[in-house]
């Protein structure tokens, strides 16, 4: 559906649709807290992380928050927990001292919540409020929603024991042969969004920019092409790394992406406690910023800019016109890309040859967050809302940006425009990347 068709919604398609994202949403959220039981709900299984009793009723506190008070204009439930669940307040790895409330009492919590605020979903009107108009702030408690569920399959992939998740199915498989990478061609193209109902603020305005030529990796770097870097000695070559970089691998003794642990026959991962051989033919996962970085430079490569991933991911040469996708306007489908935790790991390089943009550049959206070179920032004309702490806060030199979202992202929080930020150390995060160069005179025509 084009944005001008979501635009064009009634007011009863417009709570269907809010209704379907956040009933999806939250059938999630029980999911990966009903798979433990309650002594690792409260557990925090890594500093990086919150307790996933706690991500559990800070989602139903901004639902309360923005749903429920705001939207709704009634009266609080819990406003005795705003503080302990405000995430500004509290680092990560003090959360654990905080009077949490316990599993029965948070399920209990958020269920309530979640009826208020479908019964404010029923009244509320589409229109009159910049909050309200399309059913932004139910799209953007959605999101809100789907980014924790997967902060909270992160916290999953970092928790010892068992496996508690499973997917119904492997991904499916490579489609045939592609090449090595493809020429994004240069000059203008929209970028963000105006217009599209349920994007944040950090995607808009709309707006054009420029960029040179490009080559671009076809696909994703895989674990295959990672395994030469490190066995080729990328880690103990300080060349490759940005002082930065090599400042982080050497304080901190990183040999190799997280979870990767060499074997007397090789390279082996543990992925939600399976511990299993490297693909080769998968994306690479679980590597920071600054791994990518000196992968690209022993490649005799760069990571793209924030800029050039959008151009290939949007850009259509034949109209002119930046897409939704880089398949086109609908939402993604099972076919066009590998999302929801659906599989429980990143989809072999070129299994989604439906996804493709233009330019023939695959698997943009989905699989593996891809680094970019680019600083987080806001966009010429930005202005925060509904809140500056979602964006405005974290733009800055300390933060980049990551493109395309990842399995364990929701469709309802991806699009062409979706920008993520972290710092360059993270790897708990299901990140990876590609790499790009810029284009000779002679090879542009």
């Amino acid at each position: 559906m084009s944005t001008e068709a979501l635009g064009e919604l009634s007011a009863q398609d417009l709570r269907a649709r809010a209704a379907e994202a956040l009933t999806r949403a939250r059938a999630r959220s029980v999911a990966l807290t009903d798979a433990v039981d309650d002594e690792d709900l409260v557990r925090q299984h890594s500093k990086l992380m919150s307790p996933l009793v706690w991500d559990l009723a800070h989602i139903g506190v901004q639902e309360e928050l923005w749903l429920v008070r705001d939207v709704g204009g009634r009266e609080p439930l819990r406003p005795d927990i705003d503080d302990i669940y405000d995430a500004f307040q509290h680092a990560r790895a003090d959360r654990p001292e905080l009077p949490l409330l316990g599993p029965a009492e948070a399920r209990a919590y958020v269920k309530q919540v979640r009826e208020k605020a479908f019964d404010v979903l029923e009244h509320a009107p589409m229109e009159g409020r910049r909050l309200t108009e399309q059913a932004f702030a139910f799209g953007m408690i959605t999101q809100h929603e789907q980014q924790h569920d997967e902060t909270m399959l992160a916290t999953h992939q970092l928790r010892k024991g068992d496996p508690v998740l499973h997917a119904p199915e492997p991904p499916p498989a490579r489609s045939g042969t592609l090449p090595a990478e493809v020429l994004v061609p240069g000059g203008a193209f929209t970028m963000g969004t105006s217009a599209e109902p349920w994007a944040l603020d950090n995607e808009r305005p709309a707006h054009e920019i420029a960029v040179d030529a490009f080559w671009m990796d076809t696909v994703p770097v895989t674990c295959g092409a990672y395994v030469e870097f490190l066995d080729g000695g990328g880690y103990d070559d300080e060349q490759w790394w940005s002082p930065a970089g090599w400042a982080y691998r050497q304080d901190n003794g990183i040999t190799a992406p997280r979870f990767w642990k060499r074997e007397q026959d090789g390279w082996w991962r543990t992925r939600f406690g399976v511990y299993e051989r490297i693909p080769a033919g998968e994306p690479v996962v679980h590597v920071s910023y600054f791994e990518a970085e000196a992968y690209a430079a022993w490649a005799g490569r760069r990571l793209p800019t924030e800029a050039e991933w959008e151009k290939a991911a949007r850009f259509d040469p034949a109209t002119g016109r930046s897409r939704r996708f880089p398949w086109g306007d609908e939402e993604p489908s099972a076919e066009h890309a590998n999302l929801g935790q659906r599989h429980l790991r990143p989809a072999p390089a070129g299994a989604y040859p439906a996804g493709a943009s233009p330019t023939g550049v695959h698997q943009l959206i989905g699989d593996v967050w891809e680094w970019t070179s680019t600083d987080f920032h806001g966009y010429p004309g930005f202005s925060a809302f509904p809140y500056r702490e979602y964006s405005e806060v974290f733009f800055g030199p300390e933060y980049k940006v990551l493109r395309g979202g990842s399995f364990g992202t929701d469709s309802a929080a991806i699009r062409g425009t979706f920008r993520n930020w972290d710092y360059p150390i993270r790897r708990q995060i299901f990140a990876g990347f590609r790499t790009a160069r810029d284009a000779a005179p002679g090879e542009v025509g």
